[in-house]
């Protein structure tokens, strides 16, 4: 204030808004101005100066003297002074346009007399800049005393909330009555006037109150464009933007009925049932469907949204129209009718096209699935949305929109939350504006909102993209249409990320079965009494004459019969469908394929040669382009390859991309460094080192009409970069989605998006990805954190079981992929690594790949592949021979080093210096899971005669063992002892040994009494006096494998029909065993000793290469 009034005295100053002179003229203040100093304040010019026609020296001199007078009265003759002050005096005429923040000295005529002599007085200034201080004021902290608590209990923790006198109690303004009635120039920067240029202090106050301070909070003024700013401030400020006509608040009711109705009717049928109902926060849905008509209508016509579990079922019911019989069915507990696990019915998503009937066009609608883990679909939303966009050409995101729901808790606690918002603006990551509905219970589970965040609001994690944050009271529907209508409009006008925080409450527990009251017991004593929001918009608009009573309850009626034939005609059903809340379908995809047919990974090696030669080459035609002479040094090395017909990794990898987007199959590399490489390997993107921002990627211009290919180097984040990807790889299968870890260890980090998932994603929501995680992996002595990618936790979770041996055949390999949840594999050569990633594309179906990478083989002078074992006829090798003297001669081979990885390079050293090439045979497990028991038995049976080792780098109770110790006692033949209550109904028991599978069908009286028991009442049958129980063999006697037929019946290939296998001791057929050789066990993933790290290796090397 200081500085602004000085600013106002200072002679030669701007004036901060030229039209305050002009509100001075139209005031009725009659005092005049004592001096003309304070006019030269705005800005003093010559009008000679700027009219060179009008410059004579006579009118000059007069003119100079006048401003010089009005400098100083008396740096002037005093017949000068007497002269001016006479007020006869007028400054010539000035015919040049008046410049920006200036105004002429006749501009100041203050009650209609002359402009000489007269001046504001200082209270006169100090008030008008504090009216414009006080406007300020309302629009930055006017949400603090907002009245958006529905229950009026809790307010956010500012100072000074309490009164709107709080607001310009700082500014030394205190009006009285009279100041009230006087009127005020209104800036520019507010529009509560309308066509109104100036209003009563009153009148001012008032509206400035009922636009930040009643219903509505809006925090915007932390945004740095005065556009943006300036665009918020007219959509509230303006008078009359929240007057509905009455066929809107029809529609409105309408809305809230069908939502209140919906809860209701769910209570009523299912009251014991968990189903985490909206009540309390109803509005939630009439707001998504205004965002979704008013989006609509701005040419949207894809919505995809993600949201927890509060209110899922009534979103999927009333804003996407989900068949309410098929959410009834849910309720039922029917068995599946198709293949997977399945999920509660409040973590299930879908898909739906459907006519919006308020714009009369068509809307795609898809809820993602998402588990437990609040907010964790939050990136696979956006990358889901992204993909969209980029298969539509839609590059400025006008035709898919993202819209996400959050509760209050979750979306200032959960951090994945912070890392979503930080890819809103990244290029290759933007979604170009997500609208967040905060679903604000105002409560976490049990937990008061002190205690669960240190911010005022739950939605300050906003702030830091610049995004408006819109709070409104939940049970005021009309302030929420309009917060929503502004929402779908910023989107679609600035293509930025916006939040609408509803204040509602939790009518129940956390559940419909848990009791609030324990810890929150006044909260819920003031919810008891609350009318909810449909009550009160209903006795508001019957009071006003917009609807009848009678009317209400017509509309609630007709929307209750709907729910009971939809709850009848669900009585009717059999069976659940999980396909019906696939979220993410593949139109024609798996039609007319055969299942179990995979397309040739082999290329021609004229495509080799010509991706080799493109991705060795400099931009051409661009002499100027300067390239790092290290690159230079690296592109040679790569053309020396491409003429030698062998690649290393590097090139195998951009020779598997570059072989995909030639034949329309859109790449996408995403993670941290990428483009380089965390190991400065790859380099697809070459960088000008004279001009910013000038780059090249080869891999982009390898055929004129290739697929698009794309290489982002991706935020510093795990979790919600892996999950956008794997949202990416759920909208079109045939695109080839890889995400690399910087460093293996770190995708751990995103532990939630692996496990709930990547994992089990096709299980529980029958959701297939083809998603390639790149995890570079090696123990190589640097240290704990860069050395395992905890490749076992992958392999444990894998759904294959070890103790059964699926039935062999042409299609061994295929039918496993197809059963398994992913693949696991640690490839040894670039044309493995090359038709691997192929394969991804060339299956009939998807499914993701945890791949571990190199570090030191990416350099390795032996991890090096000729063309021909890329080219076509050759494909990838689950398990890779000996193909050196052992191979050549297995009957005198002693040892058999089975081993996965790098280390088979230092077991290869090793054996050459020990001179045991004919005595030690090494075999490289390049695709762990699922386990190859086929060629681990063939090989097994070639080297008869043959000690069998497992080899790894990593510690005993971490890299493979677990995972291939018991199966490769399968593949050898032995078997778990089965015992009788681990018999499935109905099923042939089959005998597995080394060369042949016979079947024998068992049908007595005994054991179909104990099949058809229950699982649980069979494992716990008493046992027989011998031992033995009912109508099976004894324990310990050899049991075989049993599966279903594989035609008619059984539908996962890689375990046994029933129930997995009891524990027994195994027994061997063959005798034959494998052992461990490598590090002990440990809690570490590495020694952090690089010496320490050497002796450890030796020690492996040593007692795997020994006879």
């Amino acid at each position: 204030m200081h500085r602004a009034h000085t600013a106002f005295s200072l002679a030669l100053s701007p004036m901060a808004h030229r039209n305050f002179a002009t509100w001075l003229l139209k005031s009725g203040t009659s005092q005049k101005l004592a001096k003309a100093t304070a006019a030269a304040a705005v800005r003093t010019y010559n009008s000679a100066a700027a009219e060179p026609f009008a410059n004579g020296s006579t009118a000059t001199y007069v003119e100079e003297m006048y401003n010089a007078w009005l400098r100083d009265p008396a740096s002037v003759h005093t017949s000068w002074d007497a002269y001016f002050r006479s007020n006869t005096y007028t400054s010539p005429p000035n015919l040049a346009p008046v410049q920006a923040n200036t105004l002429p000295l006749t501009a100041f005529n203050l009650g209609g007399g002359a402009v000489a002599g007269a001046a504001p007085d200082s209270k006169t200034i100090d008030d008008h800049l504090a009216v414009q201080a006080i406007i300020r004021s309302y629009q930055i902290r006017g949400h603090n005393i907002a009245h958006l608590d529905p229950l009026e209990i809790n307010s956010p923790e500012l100072p000074g909330n309490s009164s709107t006198k709080t607001i310009y109690a700082n500014f030394s303004f205190e009006p009285s009555e009279q100041d009230m009635e006087r009127q005020f120039k209104l800036p520019s920067t507010t529009f509560i006037g309308g066509d109104e240029a100036s209003l009563p202090l009153k009148e001012i106050l008032n509206r400035l109150e009922n636009v930040y301070c009643n219903k509505i909070g809006v925090e915007f003024m932390f945004i740095n464009s005065l556009e943006q700013c300036n665009w918020i401030r007219k959509r509230f400020e303006t008078p009359g933007v929240l007057n509905f006509s009455p066929e809107e608040k029809r529609l409105i009711l309408a809305r809230l009925t069908r939502a209140t109705g919906f809860e209701a009717f769910l209570a009523k049928k299912y009251s014991s049932e968990k189903r985490f109902g909206l009540e309390g926060c109803e509005i939630m849905i009439p707001a998504l469907k205004e965002i979704i008509d008013v989006s609509t209508e701005l040419g949207v016509e894809s919505v995809i949204m993600g949201m927890p579990h509060r209110g899922r079922l009534n979103t999927l019911a009333n804003v996407c129209r989900k068949p309410l019989n098929q959410i009834f069915t849910q309720f039922a507990g029917l068995e599946a009718a198709d293949d997977g696990s399945g999920d509660v019915k409040y973590h299930l998503g879908t898909y739906i096209e459907r006519l919006n009937r308020v714009t009369n066009k068509n809307i795609r609608l898809a809820v993602v699935a998402n588990p437990s883990h609040l907010e964790a679909v939050d990136p696979v939303v956006q990358g889901k949305t992204r993909a969209e966009q980029f298969y539509r050409g839609d590059q400025e995101g006008k035709k898919v929109m993202s819209i996400l729901i959050h509760g209050d808790a979750a979306f200032c606690g959960q951090g994945v939350v912070y890392e979503t918002m930080h890819l809103s603006d990244l290029p290759d990551y933007t979604t170009h504006g997500t609208i967040h509905v905060v679903a604000n219970n105002q409560i976490g589970f049990t937990t008061d909102p002190r205690f669960s965040r240190s911010s005022p609001y739950c939605t300050d994690v906003a702030r830091v993209v610049n995004a408006p944050i819109f709070h409104v009271n939940a049970d005021d529907p009309e302030a929420v249409m309009h917060v929503c209508k502004v929402a779908a409009e910023w989107r679609a006008t600035f293509h930025k990320d916006c939040v609408i925080d509803l204040v509602g409450y939790r009518r129940n527990g956390h559940n419909e079965i848990d009791e609030p009251m324990f810890t929150q017991p006044l909260m819920y004593q003031k919810i008891r009494k609350h009318k909810n929001c449909l009550d009160l918009y209903a006795d508001k608009l019957i009071a006003e004459g917009t609807v009848t009573g009678e009317e209400v309850k017509s509309v609630a009626a007709k929307y209750e019969n709907i729910c009971e034939e939809a709850f009848a005609l669900a009585k009717t059903e059999t069976h659940v469908k999980y396909k019906d809340w696939l979220d993410s379908p593949w139109s024609g995809f798996f039609e007319g394929k055969d299942p179990l047919k995979v397309a040739p990974t082999g290329v021609k090696e004229e495509t080799l040669i010509h991706i080799g030669n493109r991705f060795s080459m400099p931009p051409p035609n661009a002499a100027e382009f300067v390239i790092h002479k290290g690159l230079m040094r690296v592109l040679a090395a790569r053309k020396n390859m491409v003429d030698e017909k062998v690649t290393d990794w590097a090139l195998g990898e951009a020779m598997a991309f570059g072989s995909l987007l030639k034949e329309g199959i859109h790449v996408r590399l995403s993670g941290q460094d990428v483009e380089r490489g965390t190991f400065s390997h790859r380099h697809h993107v070459l960088h000008h080192q004279l001009v910013d921002k000038a780059t090249y990627n080869s891999l982009q211009h390898m055929y004129p009409d290739q697929a698009p290919y794309s290489v982002s180097n991706s935020s510093l984040s795990e979790y919600a970069v892996l999950g956008f990807e794997h949202g990416y790889s759920m909208t079109n299968p045939n695109a080839l989605v890889l995400w690399e870890a910087q460093f293996g260890d770190f995708s751990n980090t995103a532990q939630s998006i692996i496990d709930q998932f990547i994992s089990s994603g096709q299980s529980k929501w029958v959701r297939q990805s083809g998603l390639v995680m790149l995890l570079p992996h090696g123990m190589e002595g640097m240290g704990p954190e860069h050395s395992s990618c905890r490749v076992e936790r992958f392999l444990q979770m894998s759904s294959d079981d070890p103790d059964y041996f699926p039935p062999e055949s042409d299609e061994f390999a295929v039918r496993q992929l197809h059963d398994i949840n992913w693949i696991v594999a640690n490839c040894t050569t670039p044309a493995n690594l090359f038709h691997i990633l192929r394969r991804q594309i060339a299956l009939p179906f998807r499914k993701p790949l945890i791949l571990c990478t190199p570090k030191s083989l990416l350099r390795h002078p032996e991890a090096k592949s000729p063309f021909s074992e890329m080219s076509e006829g050759s494909e990838f090798q689950r398990i890779i021979p000996d193909n050196g003297p052992a191979g050549q001669n297995p009957g005198s081979v002693k040892k058999v080093v089975f081993c996965s990885g790098r280390v088979y390079y230092d077991l290869t050293k090793m054996r050459a210096e020990k001179q045991l090439e004919s005595d030690v045979a090494i075999l490289r497990v390049e695709q762990i899971s699922p386990f190859p028991f086929d060629l681990v038995k063939e090989q097994a049976n070639l080297y008869k005669n043959a000690e069998l080792v497992w080899a790894q780098e990593e510690h005993k109770n971490q890299g493979s063992w677990t995972y291939v110790q018991p199966r490769f006692l399968t593949a050898l033949n032995h078997s778990r002892d089965v015992s009788q209550s681990d018999e499935p109904m109905s099923f042939s028991k089959t005998t597995t040994n080394t060369t042949t599978t016979t079947t024998d069908h068992t049908n007595n009286e005994s054991a179909s009494e104990t099949e058809s028991k229950p699982w649980l009442s069979r494992m716990f049958a008493s046992n027989k006096s011998d031992g033995s129980t009912d109508g099976g063999p004894a324990t310990g006697d050899f049991n075989a494998a049993k599966h279903f037929d594989l035609k008619n019946v059984r539908h996962d290939f890689n375990r046994p029909a029933g129930n997995a296998a009891a524990p027994g001791a195994r027994i061997s057929k063959t005798g034959r065993k494998i052992s461990y050789t490598g590090r002990a066990a440990s809690a570490s993933t590495a020694t952090g000793s690089k010496a320490q790290h050497i002796r450890e290796l030796n020690a492996l090397l040593n007692d795997a290469i020994s006879t």
